[in-house]
Order: C-alpha cells, then structure tokens, then sequence
C-alpha cells in the first residue's frame, strides 16, 4: 500500500488467509481430534490466554498508533504517467518473466491438496453404503408388485 499498488497488498493479504485456512484444514483432516479432551483444561487455561491476548491488543495499538505507522509516515505520493495500471503491470509480469514458477506452485498446491485428501481417506465403520451398480440392476418385478383387489360395488 506503500508503494501504491493497492491491487498485490489486497491479492497478498487473500493469498495468506487462503493458506492459512488450508493449513488449518490440513491440520483438522490429518488429526483425529477428540472434543471432550480438549474442553477438560480450557478453564485452567483461560486467565493464561486473556492475559496474552491482552498484551497482544496493546502491543497492536502501539504499533498502529505510533509515530511510524501515522497519517504523517505516509510517503509522497510519486507521480506515474497517464494510463499507467499497476495492476496491468502485475499482469504482464506474471505471466510472461514468471509464468513457470506461477504454475509450479499451483502444480504443487494442487498435489498437496490431493495428497492430504487421500492420506485421510480410510474406511469407516457403521457407515450405510449402496452401491450404484445393484441399484441399476434392479427389474420392476423385484420391487413392485401388482395386487388384485375387489371393489366395494362386487
């Protein structure tokens, strides 16, 4: 934001919440995570946890309210010439000069994903499966039968 390309701050700030989330999924899917363990110690823990989240608070309003990060720290804004997008700049050079390391990490993201899918696949006990195959397979006359009743009027 600094350096006015206010497109690659916001992309960046996405990109590590999105890696963030799947590292918290990869986390939940590679642990088996019993509940009722976890709950036993939380009040022990809690004055322990306020207290670091209240320094964290004040420790974020200095940082932000300081005399490095004010109104007045703000650079001079340069000046670019006429038609000129950062973002368009953004654009050229990802996909020209690092178009290979832009589809090695996707390549790689992608295998990691499917990796942690398929290392948490197991099978599970008490689960009602049906399989599509038999359900095809199956005639009219082995479901449905035709009953012959006589009417109240015989």
């Amino acid at each position: 934001m600094l350096l006015h390309a206010e497109f690659l701050a916001i992309a960046l700030v996405m990109v590590y919440v999105g890696a963030v989330m799947v590292l918290f999924l990869f986390v939940v899917m590679m642990l088996d995570i019993n509940l009722e363990r976890i709950r036993q110690g939380f009040w022990s823990y809690l004055p322990v946890g306020a207290l670091i989240g209240i320094l964290m608070v004040v420790e974020m309003v200095m940082v932000l309210g300081g005399r490095y990060f004010g109104a007045d720290a703000m650079p001079a804004p340069t000046a670019f010439p006429d038609g000129y997008s950062n973002t368009k700049e953004l654009g050229r050079l990802l996909y020209t000069d690092y178009v290979y390391p832009f589809e090695l990490a996707s390549i790689v993201l992608l295998v990691a994903m499917v990796a942690a899918v398929a290392l948490t696949l197991r099978k599970r006990k008490n689960v009602k499966v049906i399989d599509p195959a038999l359900q095809v397979a199956v005639k009219r006359e082995d479901r449905v039968r035709i009953v012959s009743m006589r009417t109240e009027k015989e």
